[in-house]
This record gives structure tokens, sequence and C-alpha cells, in this order.
């Protein structure tokens, strides 16, 4: 991958964004502060606040004890104008776990809270679900921007400045499309431009990229789109494994698919590959989803 500096740029805005103060003020608890992605909304990025949190975390524990999981809930929408505190619990340190909870704040009050898990590489047994045949190469295909004319002027922006290559083997959903209304897509991703090689900062801009599109199983089911007038999303949860090590400045598919919508709530379930069919993370994710009734 060659760059060109628009790339290099958006990536090392988000390399800022992931770059943690620790600071002097000590409770029981470990303090960092971190800024904060610029957002068309007004409204920080969820995968934003999972990396800053994930990544927070990881400074409290040796470099080579790696987090497997984390389970998070999304408790206040958060204000992409101001920064962001987060404090680390240390909760336990076993011989070869440990666990850590996250609590990131604004303004005084949480709006986003995880516990994640660690562990050091050790040998064990061994299977994984195989990626998917018949998936069309990410060169194939258009990055998202450029398959989304006629969209507002802010949101357009917003996928043209956004760190990560976007392309999906379907229609992106900020239009409507004529696609079939299914429950499922497949979406190819990688950061922009090459990142450092810390494996820590390859595992957050792992959690950072699990955040976007997984919602779209839930939308596409049922014909509905970003842009649709009086659509309310907001994600309630967010689960994710780390199964294998892989580089996010290389291409991954997403394959994502909704088991379940009621209520006023759906459930999104991914699956991350590499390239070459390894499988790196699953993920899971509830969400809110209010669509406006057809008169």
């Amino acid at each position: 991958m060659t760059p060109d500096a628009h790339a290099t740029r958006t990536v090392d805005q988000l390399l800022a964004v992931l770059d943690l103060d620790a600071t002097q003020a000590r409770t029981t608890e470990d303090i960092f502060t971190g800024r904060s992605h610029p957002m068309p909304s007004g409204r920080i990025y969820g995968g934003q606040v999972l990396a800053q949190s994930l990544l927070a975390a990881e400074r409290t524990l040796p470099e080579d004890r790696a987090v497997h999981s984390m389970h998070g809930y999304f408790l206040r929408p958060g204000d992409a104008a101001q920064g962001i505190t987060i404090a680390v619990d240390r909760i336990h340190d076993g011989r070869s776990f440990s666990t850590r909870r996250s609590q990131a704040y604004q303004n005084g009050v949480p709006i986003f809270s995880m516990i994640a898990s660690f562990q050091d590489e050790g040998p064990g047994v061994e299977h994984s679900t195989p990626m998917p045949d018949g998936v069309p190469d990410p060169e194939s295909l258009l990055p998202d921007e450029k398959r989304v004319d006629g969209l507002p002027p802010g949101t357009a922006s917003m996928l043209t400045d956004r760190a990560a290559d976007v392309r999906h083997v379907e229609s992106p959903l900020f239009l409507p499309s004529d696609d079939d209304r299914v429950p499922h897509q497949g979406v190819w991703m990688r950061m922009r431009a090459p990142l450092p090689d810390d494996p820590r900062i390859h595992r957050a801009a792992l959690a950072y990229l699990s955040d976007m599109t997984i919602q779209e199983s839930i939308l596409r089911a049922h014909g509905v789109f970003w842009a649709l007038p009086g659509l309310k999303v907001a994600s309630l949860d967010h689960a994710m494994w780390w199964h294998r090590p892989a580089r996010v400045d290389e291409w991954l598919l997403y394959v994502q698919e909704s088991p379940n919508a009621r209520g006023g709530r759906g459930l999104a379930q991914g699956r991350i590959y590499t390239r070459d069919g390894r499988l790196v993370a699953s993920v899971a994710q509830e969400i809110m989803v209010r669509v406006p009734e057809t008169p």
C-alpha cells in the first residue's frame, strides 16, 4: 500500500486519538485522558471509545499479556467536542489471566463501561469457522465514498475523511438500494495508511473498526438505510473476542449477520477474517433501532 498525503493524514489523526495521556491523578484506579474525533453528528463514534478504553486497560499490563475478550455498555451519548477521561480498575492479576474494568467519563459521568480479559499466549486446541467462499476481492469494489452520490455534505466528508478504507460487497446502506432484504452482508476494511508495528495499536484499531457497519445487517433485513428521515439507531452494548493477531492496515473481511430483531432492539453478529482466511475476531452488538412508521 502506497498511501497519499490525505490517507496518511487521516490515519495520523486516528493515532493521535489513540495516544492517551497518563495523568498524575490517582484514586484506586489508573487515570488516562484522550481526545475525540470531530463528528458531523456531534456524538462520539462508539468505536473510538472502545479503542481508547482498551488501550487504557492495556497500559496497566505487560505488553505480552494481550486482550482476548471485552464486554461493554454504551451508557450515554458522548460529545465529540470534548475530551475523555478513562479510569482503569485493576480487578485481578493471575498467573495467566488479568481482568480490567475501564470506564470512560465526560463531565463527571460515565459514557461507556467495559470489562476486558487478558491472557498470556500459550498452546491449546484450535479450530475456526472458515471464511465464506465466493466473496469478491476488495480491489474489484469501489470505496464506499465513490458509491454514494447525493449524500449531505457532512456525511460525504465523514466517509472521505475517516481513517478506514471501507468497501461493501453489497450496496452501501447510506441511501436506498435495490438489494434483497436479507439480514447479512460482507464488508472489506483496512486502514488507509500503515500503522506502527505495536500489536496493541492493531488490537485497538480492530476494536475501532468492529463498531463500523455491524448494525447494517439489522437494517438491511428491513430495507432501512442510514439517511432515512426519522430513523433512530443507538448502540447499546458491544462484545468482542480476539482470536488471532492481524494487521489492521491489511485487508480484512467483516462478515455480518443478524439473528434477531424485536421490541425496538436488534442483535448483530460478525466475524473478521484476514484475506487468506484466518479468523481474527468475533463481534456481537445489540442496538436500539426505531424506524419511522410508513404513512
